[in-house]
Parts: C-alpha cells; structure tokens; sequence
C-alpha cells in the first residue's frame, strides 16, 4: 500500500470542510477523487501534500506516518503534486521548467526520469523545447506541470483537477497520456468534476460530496450505480 488516508478532519480557519475522509492507493495504480465543484477534492489533496494539515486523522506514505509533515518533507519521501492553476515558471522555457525541477525521492526505484524521457510521454512538449511557458496553451502548460512533477521521481503523483478548461480533444490527449504512464508503473490519484474522462482511465473511485467519501468502488461498479451518480454526480 502507497497512500493510506484515515478519517481525515481538515479545516479552513474555524470552518470544517473535510470530515472523517478515507481512502486508499495501491501501487501502479490509477484513482480517481470525482464530485460537484466545491465538494472537497482540492481540499483533500491539499490535506495529503501538507499543504492544508488536517487536524485529526492519519496518513501513511508507505507505512509511514506522513500527517502534519511540512511539504517538502512530503515531497522529498516521494509525493508529487500538480496544482489545478499548474504554477508553471512563465518565463523560463519549456525545458528550463522541466530541468529545474530535477531531484531525488526517498522511495523511487525505477529509471530516473529526464527531459527526453519526458518527451517521449508528451511529444508536444519536444516540439515547444525552446518556448517560454508563459506562452503555452492551457493542454500543453498542463502536460509541462506533469512533467515537471515526473522530474521529481516520484512514487506516487496527486493531480488536482487536471482537464478542468481544456478543450474535449485535448481531454482525449490527456487521457492517453495518462493511461502511457499507468504502463508504465505511475500511481496517480487525481481529483476531477470530468466524468466521462475520470470514467475512460481510472482503476476505482471515491465520491466526495460535502467534504464526505459518500461512495467507493471500481469504475465498473460506480458506472453501473446510476443513484450514486445522480445523486452525487449530476449524471
């Protein structure tokens, strides 16, 4: 077991956004966290970087108690994080972005990654070596932050909202690329509102309304639950 979150409590100020929140990634994996905007998901992934620090609850990176860990302690164990604003470096080329995010991680084992490495899961990003990314399209940004994070070897990648405001064929691009690096041994749990493009790639899921996991299941089983997904999908 990579990730172990147990029964999470996480509060903005005096407001408690996220309660009693679990959930669980195995190795090679890909898990998605799908609700309505605003249902908890960005907070959740904050609460596992350490970025939002739940106050109560558990979570284990590889048997090890990771809660309330500074980020980067996090980050240097093995976690890698994509924001949903992706916080690319604008004026540094499509390279640069990805060379200086190079490091290494307490658990990794496999091939290090490297920018050709990358390049071969996002050839766009070859093409656009040597341009800035403040001038990049919001698909060719998003697949630069990924990257970015993959330079950073992690075993394990949280992806907050990763298709939110692409357009339906960059989707589809998206999704394959996804799906290369599943191939190839990447875990990744990712948040998304997108359910037909969580639905296409992911391995289970967990619904999250209210700051609660109401469901959890494999996608067959949650493809085929149509009260879960009117109920708390919109479907």
């Amino acid at each position: 077991m990579i990730l172990e979150v147990n029964d999470i409590n996480t509060y903005y100020g005096t407001s408690h956004i996220l309660f009693d929140v679990s959930l669980q990634v195995e190795s090679g994996e890909l898990v998605c966290l799908l609700g309505r905007n605003g249902a908890g998901k960005t907070t959740t992934m904050r609460s596992i970087m350490g970025l939002t620090p739940p106050k109560t609850g558990g979570i284990k990176f590889y048997g090890e108690n990771i809660l309330g860990k500074p980020p980067y302690t996090i980050a240097q164990k093995g976690v890698g994080y994509v924001p949903d604003n992706r916080l690319i470096f604008p004026d540094l080329t499509v390279r640069q972005n990805l060379e200086i995010a190079i490091k290494k991680s307490d658990h990794f084992k496999g091939e290090p990654w490297t920018v050709d490495r990358i390049y071969e899961i996002f050839p766009k990003l070859k093409i656009l070596d040597k341009h800035l990314g403040g001038y990049l399209s919001g698909g060719e940004q998003q697949m630069l932050t990924l990257g970015r994070t993959l330079m950073g070897n992690p075993e394990l990648i949280l992806l907050d909202e990763p298709v939110e405001g692409l357009a339906p064929l960059v989707v589809k691009d998206f999704a394959e690329r996804l799906l290369k690096l599943k191939e190839i041994g990447v875990t990744i749990l990712f948040s998304e509102q997108n359910i037909k493009f969580s639905l296409s790639i992911a391995d289970r899921a967990y619904v999250i309304d209210k700051g609660r996991i109401r469901y959890h299941g494999t996608i067959k089983e949650l493809s085929e639950n149509e009260e879960v997904k009117q109920k708390y999908l919109m479907i």
